[in-house]
């Protein structure tokens, strides 16, 4: 399997976006995990849906309060919004998202 590398975490959006979307670093540890044609698939999504309706999605409750998912195929985009950009924070498969989640507090 070829791993992507951080060539996507410098990809950049089309300056007509609602929201400005950056990534934490923990995304980058995410992408070695995913197939790179998969990638390449959240990449796009994210740059055509995501950063155009992202308060749309779905808020998480209890201690994730303030932070949203976005569904694309089996993987889950755990992100929050700050004023107008969006932060990535986590890219991780449906079954590992939860328990594996970690969050302080605070974006």
């Amino acid at each position: 399997m070829i791993q992507p590398t951080l060539w996507y975490l410098s990809k950049t959006c089309d300056l007509t976006l609602a929201y400005r979307v950056t990534f934490k670093k923990s995304v980058s540890r995410d992408l070695r995990k995913i197939d790179i044609t998969e990638a390449d698939r959240i990449f796009t999504k994210i740059s055509e849906e995501l950063s155009h309706k992202a308060d749309s999605m779905p808020e998480l409750k209890g201690r994730f309060a303030g932070l949203r998912k976005y569904r694309v195929g089996e993987y889950r985009i755990i992100f929050t919004i700050l004023n107008d950009s969006i932060l990535i924070t986590r890219i991780r498969h449906r079954k590992e998202v939860c328990k594996n989640l970690s969050y302080s507090g605070t974006p």
